[in-house]
């Protein structure tokens, strides 16, 4: 929508150098600073990434400190800021000591991102009590955690939190029960959030994934007998375009719903998946 400002503009060539210089929307996410789980691998690195075009301030936080490095690299190459947090996240204390070290160098938190995870195959003949639990602290216990220790900074500057969560939660995968599970509670999770920190104006979403091209999917359908043929049966289901969803495009949902451009949407889950998940089955391939 043209803003007021064009009232001020009385000929074409001052309007093409008004779009000219504005042709990009303006997240107001500058000097922001937002913590990102998984930050250094597919997803993760994809929201580092979008963040620092943005001119926000990346926390990385990841399991191995080389590879949040080599993504703190590619942040600093873009001329942004970023610094790099080993964690072990099914670890409570770590996930303390993440958002310490984050608020121990910038003194705030305006951001944060719930993105770490792994479908690990624990189902329910093939999995145990000791891997359903390990699981769950896996992909959704520092979900919780991380929130927890980071909401004082949070309502301190009024943030946004966003979950990654993944479509097994809702469709079911097969021999997944504690993915599915800890996805069923992120998205729980969320909304419940959204409801408890309503009075500090903590907007708190989440994006469905459901097949999205990563390294670690690469590394899964790899494992499989045939696997550029169950690529494309699976490619031939998801209706838009009939190609997977890029990390970017999941990146690009993430800061959005991160900035103040999306100041009145709290509660969502919102299905970036190019309508895998919602649209009619007769629409796959035959």
């Amino acid at each position: 929508m043209l803003d007021n400002r064009y009232e001020t503009i009385d000929n074409l060539t001052s309007l093409y150098s008004y779009l000219h210089t504005h042709k990009n929307m303006d997240l107001n996410l500058k000097d922001k600073v937002v913590v990102v789980t998984g930050g250094a691998k597919g997803i993760g690195r994809a929201i580092v990434l979008a963040l620092a075009k943005e001119g926000a301030i990346p926390v990385i936080v990841g399991r191995k400190q080389a590879d949040n490095n080599l993504v703190k690299a590619e942040v600093e190459e873009l001329g942004g800021k970023a610094i790099a947090v080993e964690a072990e996240l099914s670890k409570p204390e770590d996930c303390k000591q993440a958002i310490q070290k984050a608020l121990d160098t910038f003194g705030r938190i305006d951001g944060l991102v719930n993105n770490a995870g792994q479908n690990d195959g624990v189902g329910l003949a093939s999995g145990s009590y000791e891997g359903f639990v390990a699981s769950l602290h896996k992909n959704l216990i520092h979900y919780y955690l991380m929130a927890h220790h980071a909401l004082d900074a949070l309502k301190a500057s009024k943030g946004s939190i966003v979950n990654i969560s993944s479509k097994t939660g809702e469709t079911g995968q097969g021999n997944t029960s504690a993915y599915a599970a800890s996805n069923g509670g992120r998205n729980a999770l969320t909304r419940e959030w959204a409801v408890e920190l309503l009075p500090y104006s903590i907007r708190v979403n989440a994006i469905v994934v459901a097949e999205c091209a990563t390294p670690q999917y690469d590394s899964w359908i790899q494992t499989l007998d045939n696997p550029e043929e169950t690529l494309k049966k699976i490619t031939d289901r998801i209706p838009l375009e009939n190609r997977m969803t890029t990390a970017e495009e999941i990146a690009n949902t993430a800061v959005f719903l991160l900035s103040d451009k999306s100041s009145h949407t709290t509660g969502q889950l919102v299905y970036v998946d190019g309508g895998y998940v919602h649209l009619d089955r007769s629409l796959i391939k035959e």
